[in-house]
């Protein structure tokens, strides 16, 4: 491949559908369920189904939930609405159309800050955000699938559930931005309690639109568009594929077509799939069966007042009054469950420890053993207070840093508070300078080498010998006490 900014400059922009966690449907009042563990075509009516005669109803709380991405994404909230029929047969669609809106969609020109690898900021703009209702769910079988049986299987229970579609401009140029972007829209919407965030399942899909044009020049090339993209990493690699196969294709003389392309996640290549309609194909025109949508100032500036705090905003507070760096910040900020487990921990350290140290521990430590047992911040059985039992522990010199961690490891299994591990497995730090001094004592006798080292000028040593000490102790010595006296007794044998 051809590398793919030497001559031209790629254009992206995404398309982001996000199903809404409402009770019920888009239109109807059938019960949102888990397309992927519920039975087939069980959560189904004659609404949704598009049986003859059905009439459609707005599920309010879905305009609400609409209306908060809108805000957050710093979109002008529209207060007339109007939903339309997109017409196009496919047999996940039971109506042959799809109820969306259009012309006049809730959210107009918003734009949202994106960071980047090399610590950089740019902005996205927003076209637009708009309400619509997802399809059913197609399962392809093969002979290798069930019993010798191939074909397509149709489940409608997906069919009519409230989904959002937020459209950027084509302001992106990188599958890095690409990812960072759908990225940093996926969190805010987990912020703001309107989506799961699961592209597995399917409950979030990303699909850039992709085109190419010779540096200097404004005309857009002819764009592909992706699907099947079921993770970031696949929209950062698919994209920088298609830009390349894109260049690959204009500079052997060829001409780019229109089409909707998939991406296979196996051999890491785009193929394709159908050509890609333009509006016009799809012979939108409003829904005659609902009438506009207005919303009006006091809804509108009620949605606002209960917006959550985001994370852009939370990062910049974390600053502020912890006093933690711009990355510890965004760290802790990236999930929302997190943020809240952090704050609730500060809450109950009032004086000592501070939340820099805090930090430090769920960062440094705390994640590390989700990780190693693969659980989420929801799912541990060490509390916030457990934490800041356990740390306070340590400003009080009654355990080490390092038995604290031993100990946050056995309260992470058990569930057991930090005294009792303590009293349990007598970890409680020594003090007693008659016992450490002791020990020293002993060590210092039994390597007369290294101490004459010592005493010769390889002071670095001295590491050497809290370490004997720390280990027959069993790592419960107080560490500066150690030191102190370990310093004297070789002054000592000057």
């Amino acid at each position: 491949m051809i590398d793919t900014m030497t001559q031209y400059e790629p254009i992206i922009g995404l398309e982001i559908h996000a199903e809404l966690m409402t009770n019920s449907k888009m239109f109807c009042s059938c019960q949102v369920v888990d397309s992927v563990q519920a039975e087939p075509n069980t959560a189904v009516c004659p609404v949704c189904l598009g049986m003859p005669g059905m009439l459609p109803v707005i599920n309010r709380r879905a305009v609400e939930y609409a209306m908060r991405v809108a805000l957050a994404l710093n979109c002008a909230v529209q207060q007339h609405n109007i939903f339309a029929r997109k017409n196009y047969f496919y047999p996940d669609l039971p109506k042959a159309y799809q109820l969306t809106q259009y012309e006049l969609p809730i959210g107009l020109r918003g734009w949202l800050d994106i960071e980047l690898e090399d610590g950089s900021t740019k902005r996205i703009r927003v076209r637009r955000v708009h309400m619509e209702e997802d399809t059913g769910k197609l399962t392809h079988l093969d002979r290798t699938a069930v019993a010798a049986e191939e074909g397509t299987l149709v489940d409608y229970n997906r069919s009519g559930v409230p989904l959002l579609e937020i459209v950027s401009e084509p302001d992106i140029h990188s599958g890095e931005e690409a990812r960072a972007y759908a990225m940093k829209i996926r969190q805010i919407l987990r912020y703001l309690g309107v989506n799961a965030g699961d592209l597995e399942k399917g409950v979030f899909r990303v699909e850039p639109n992709i085109s190419i044009r010779p540096i200097g020049t404004t005309a857009f090339g002819k764009r592909t568009e992706l699907k099947n993209l079921n993770s970031f990493k696949s929209l950062a690699d698919g994209t920088a594929f298609e830009i390349a196969r894109q260049t690959e294709v204009l500079n052997s003389g060829g001409q780019v077509v229109q089409e909707t392309r998939g991406w296979h996640d196996t051999k890491r290549i785009t193929f394709s799939q159908r050509s890609k309609e333009e509006a016009e194909d799809y012979r939108y025109f409003p829904e005659p069966d609902l009438p506009p949508l207005a919303i009006s100032d006091a809804w509108i500036a009620a949605v606002k007042a209960a917006l959550p705090e985001l994370p852009d905003a939370k990062v910049q507070r974390y600053q502020a009054d912890y006093g933690l760096s711009a990355y510890d910040a965004r760290v802790l900020t990236e999930e929302k469950a997190v943020a809240e487990w952090f704050e609730t921990a500060v809450s109950l350290s009032p004086s000592s420890p501070d939340p820099k140290t805090i930090a430090n521990w769920i960062i440094n430590n705390l994640f590390s053993l989700m990780n190693e047992h693969k659980q989420s911040i929801d799912a541990i059985r060490v509390t916030p207070a457990g934490l800041a039992e356990l740390l306070e522990l340590v400003e009080r010199r009654a355990i080490n840093n390092n038995t604290a961690k031993e100990v946050l490891a056995a309260m992470f299994t058990s569930g057991q508070s930090a005294p009792a591990i303590v009293q349990a497995q007598g970890l409680a730090q020594v003090s007693d300078e008659g016992a450490i001094t002791a020990v020293i004592e002993r060590t210092l006798d039994a390597h007369p080498d290294n101490v004459a080292a010592y005493l010769g000028g390889k002071e670095r040593l001295i590491g050497f010998f809290v370490g004997q000490v720390m280990r027959e102790m069993r790592g419960k010595a107080d560490p500066a006490v150690v030191n102190r006296l370990l310093a004297a007794a070789l002054a000592a044998r000057k």
